[in-house]
């Protein structure tokens, strides 16, 4: 597994948005994103901490390669 990077809330957002998600709403600093049945919620901070990405993508169904290709 490669390493994830620290990067912030809105980045990975868009890393999301590029693999399918869609922005269903936000509720104070935090963005609930859909695809399908699939979801996960993203806190907009500065600095996402790696363990926090980490069960982001297992929210998401997503491998932590697939994520680092968008990103």
């Amino acid at each position: 597994m490669p390493k994830l990077p620290r990067t912030s809330g809105a980045l990975i957002v868009k890393a999301l948005e590029r693999l399918g998600f869609v922005k269903i709403r936000q509720s104070g600093s935090h963005v609930i994103l859909r695809r399908g049945a699939k979801g996960c919620v993203v806190p907009m901070h500065s600095e996402v901490k790696v363990g926090t990405l980490a069960g982001i993508l297992r929210q998401a169904d997503i491998s932590p390669e697939e994520f680092i290709d968008v990103l």
